[in-house]
Order: structure tokens, then C-alpha cells, then sequence
């Protein structure tokens, strides 16, 4: 397997992190699997225990720094190690339309480049210190990510502010970089599930907003892209007051702030432009069939959700979890995969970003049951609208969730990256009571009345990518 670039491999983590319950996002098309000889192996298994005395009180130290950069600390000292991450307000939703990729470019060319250092000499020293230093774009912002040995703290904060405040842009490497990310599409191109979410998101928010194409644009887009646009991208939106840093691990909060005052003090404050996001298209039964001559059928289902600062938040992670997002607890799966064996998997998701987001069901399946899947699964969603779930559907959905929180933060790593998403989607410095609360006090009249509120079967988009023939679709 080839080793894919760091750049690419820390897009992917971000989005890993984002598969949390705090941030719901789409679970990965599983492959065939054996069907479970009970009717659920999955609820076997010991229940996960939340303690909430472990997570009482501020979740770590908060400050506004002169230049206005948000500064977040927590403290652990259990291994000689510091870990940065740091989100900037610079994802796509900031790039025109017809600079589709510019956010992702414009990242990924940070570690290229940077105050007289070429590629190699940032990896060389990167890997000198043993340490690990990443910059990638998504949807709503970039983020960059440095784990480093407290020894070698000042070398890696160093390299860290270099890159963020005096990026290269060679144009070599501009061009190497495009081709790359070409050739990546190119890849992607040739696997059904690709396929099928660049319609669906496409169908729900439209080609020209930023929640409805690649983040890493088109081989089109990218051509038009000039080092000139990738030049005034970063002066626009790479600034210390349209960034959070998260820092964990063996460091104080004066260590902190003498850091960046020591690395970061050239950096200037700008005037950050707004995003301009078109509204998404009205809700309606919208189809797209896509052929391929595949065995089986990759559909997705669904419409424009909720926004993570959404009051409904927690009582819609809580009813999508018993509808089709706690696996083989769940009743989609339980129903179209254990009971009907129509999908080899079947799942929901509520895809909650900043200024929008998805409501998506999705499956795989033989080409010749997709209709039957479809259909049986639009019944479940609309009973799931008609009356309340189970004491035990509720019960046994907050007990998972409670229990799987904790292990989202088991690292420092995640520990950082979790702390600058919550200041981000603003969800308070006291967040892990606020989220534990949000889960207990869900009743099954909240779980009804966003069920109703926020699930539309009648009108989903509806992608299918498979062999249209077999499936006997027209």
C-alpha cells in the first residue's frame, strides 16, 4: 500500500474526529458481512460506563490573547509530550465558486514552503526531532497539527509558526501539488461510494455552495487556480484572530502564551472576510441514477439537516442513534440487514457542520434488492415519525453513547483536536457536563418531536451508483 502524503493523512484524521458523538458524521460503506446468529452480537457486549465526575468543571483554560488568536490549555503531564492543534477559519465555505480546491491547495502547500526552507528541509527536521507536523483543508476551516517531545518544543513550535506565517508557494511546488491532487481525484473517480456522495451533496445543497462540492475541487477548478489567488487566500484568512489553538500535554499556560508571544509576535490581526453560502434547494423527492457495471448497489438518501450550534442537537444525536446510527442496535440495520438481509450495510447520520449539514441514510446492497431496500427503509424512517420508541431503545442508546464519549479523548492528540473543535461550534468551555446533560435529559417526547420535525422520507434525494439494469431501475 502506497504511503499517502501527511497533508492527506491528517485531512482523513480530522474527518475520523469528526465521527465522534459530540460531531455526527457519516460512517464509511462497510463490505459484506456474516450475518450475527443473534439478533444482535453488538448489544452482548458489556455496557460501556460514563463517569461525569471525571468530566466536571471547565474542560481546560480559555484565553483571548492580545492579537486575538483564542487560546485553549489543558494540562497533562502523564508523558513528556506537547500536542498543537490549531483550526483557521479558512476552509471552503471561504474560496469563490469557480476556485473550488483553493482552501485545500492553499493548505496543503504550507509544509512545501516556508521562510527559506524547501519540502525536505521542513520533513528533515520534522523527523529529526521525532515529531510529527501536518496542515489540511476541509469544509469549514484548515487545521494544522504538531505533536512534538517537550525537549523539542521550541523547535517545533518554531517550524509551526513558519509555515502558517511564511509560506513559499514556490510555484514547483504549487504545480507538483495540483497534479497530485488530480490524480487523487482521478482515483477517487473509480470507487462507487466517491461517486455517489459527490451527487448527493451536489443534489442537496447545489454545485456552488461550498457544502455541495469536493473540498478539493475539480481538475477544472484547480487549473484556474494562480499563485497569485493562493497568495491573497492566505493573507485574507491566515491571521491570528481567525484561529483557535488547542495545546495538551506537558506544558503550563504561561509556556503556552511565552510561545507564541516568542514565534507568533510578527503575525497581525486582519479584517477576516465573511462567507458567502448560497441557500440550499428547496426540499424535494429528487432521484439521480448513476451506471456502473458493478454487483452491487451504493445508495444514499436524505436532505439538507442541522447546524452543530442546533438546540436540537443532542435530542437528534440521541434519535438517530436508535434509528439508524448505533450499528447493529440500530433499526435500520437490525431491520434491512439482520431481518430482511436486503444491505450488507445500513446506517444514519446527521452530518452537522457550522453553517449547515446533512440528514443522509445510507447502504449497500445487491443491485436486484435496491429498490427494496429503499422502499423498506423509508418505512422505517416514517414509522420512526409516528410513535414514541421504547424505554429500552432510550435507555440503551444513552448508555452507549455515554460510554463511547470518553474514548474520543483518550490521547492528547485527540484530547487537542476535540478542545478546538468545541470552541469552533462555540459549545462552551464546560462542555463534557453540557453534553452529558444534553444526552441525559432527551425523553422520548423529544426523541418523537425532532423525529417529526427534522425527518423527511417524502422528500429525500436519492443517489444510487450500480449496475441500473440489474437493479431493474430506469
Amino acid at each position: 500500500m502506497k504511503r499517502l502524503p501527511k497533508a492527506a493523512l491528517l485531512t482523513i484524521f480530522l474527518f475520523a474526529l469528526l465521527c465522534s458523538p459530540a460531531f455526527a458524521q457519516p460512517k464509511a460503506p462497510g463490505k459484506p458481512a456474516a450475518r450475527p446468529a443473534s439478533t444482535s452480537a453488538e448489544a452482548a457486549l458489556p455496557k460501556p460506563v460514563f463517569n461525569i465526575s471525571r468530566f466536571k468543571g471547565p474542560i481546560g483554560k480559555r484565553y483571548v490573547l492580545k492579537d486575538g488568536m483564542i487560546l485553549l490549555v489543558k494540562e497533562e503531564r502523564s508523558l513528556p509530550m506537547v500536542t498543537i492543534s490549531m483550526i483557521i477559519r479558512a476552509g471552503s465555505v471561504m474560496e469563490p465558486y469557480r476556485k473550488a480546491g483553493l482552501a485545500h491547495l492553499t493548505a496543503a502547500l504550507l509544509t512545501k514552503g516556508a521562510a527559506g526552507m524547501g519540502a525536505m528541509d521542513i520533513s528533515g527536521k520534522i523527523d529529526f526531532i521525532g515529531a510529527s507536523l501536518g496542515v489540511g483543508g476541509s469544509t469549514d476551516y484548515a487545521v494544522a497539527h504538531l505533536t512534538v517531545l517537550k525537549k523539542d518544543l521550541n523547535t517545533g513550535f518554531s517550524l509551526l509558526s513558519k509555515v502558517l506565517i511564511q509560506p513559499t508557494f514556490a510555484q514547483s511546488e504549487i504545480d507538483r501539488t495540483k497534479k497530485d491532487i488530480k490524480a487523487g481525484i482521478l482515483r477517487e473517480e473509480q470507487s462507487p461510494s466517491y461517486v455517489a456522495q459527490k451527487a448527493y451533496q451536489k443534489m442537496v445543497f447545489g454545485g456552488e455552495s461550498p457544502y455541495g462540492r469536493p473540498v478539493e475541487g475539480t481538475a477544472a477548478s484547480l487549473d484556474a487556480i494562480t499563485r497569485d489567488d493562493i497568495v491573497a487566500f492566505h493573507n485574507d484568512f491566515y491571521a491570528p484572530n481567525n484561529c483557535i489553538m488547542a495545546v495538551v500535554g506537558d506544558i503550563t499556560p504561561a509556556e503556552a502564551k511565552g510561545l507564541v508571544d516568542k514565534y507568533m509576535a510578527g503575525w497581525k490581526q486582519k479584517k477576516i472576510p465573511k462567507p458567502i453560502i448560497p441557500a440550499p434547494p428547496k426540499m424535494a423527492l429528487r432521484r439521480k441514477y448513476i451506471n456502473r457495471d458493478v454487483t452491487q448497489a451504493t445508495i444514499l438518501m436524505g436532505h439538507v439537516g442541522v447546524a452543530r450550534e442546533n438546540p436540537d442537537y443532542y435530542k437528534l444525536y440521541v434519535m438517530n442513534y436508535i434509528l439508524g446510527g448505533g450499528g447493529f442496535v440500530s433499526r435500520i440495520l437490525n431491520t434491512i440487514r439482520d431481518n430482511m438481509g436486503l444491505a450488507y450495510d445500513a446506517y444514519s447520520y446527521f452530518d452537522a457542520r457550522k453553517y449547515s449539514g446533512t440528514y443522509t441514510v445510507g447502504m449497500q446492497t445487491k443491485n436486484d434488492t435496491a429498490k427494496e431496500a429503499m422502499k423498506e427503509t423509508l418505512k422505517i424512517i416514517k414509522n420512526m415519525k409516528a410513535a414514541e420508541v421504547s424505554d429500552k431503545e432510550l435507555s440503551d442508546a444513552k448508555n452507549f453513547i455515554y460510554g463511547s464519549f470518553a474514548r474520543k479523548m483518550d490521547t492528547d492528540s485527540k484530547m487537542a483536536d476535540l478542545l478546538a473543535q468545541v470552541e469552533f461550534y462555540k459549545l462552551g468551555i464546560n462542555y463534557f457536563e453540557m453534553y452529558y446533560n444534553g444526552i441525559k435529559n432527551v425523553t422520548k417526547e423529544d426523541v418523537l418531536k425532532v423525529a417529526r420535525e427534522y425527518l423527511h422520507p417524502d422528500k429525500m434525494d436519492i443517489v444510487v451508483v450500480g449496475n441500473m439494469k440489474a437493479a431493474g431501475i430506469k
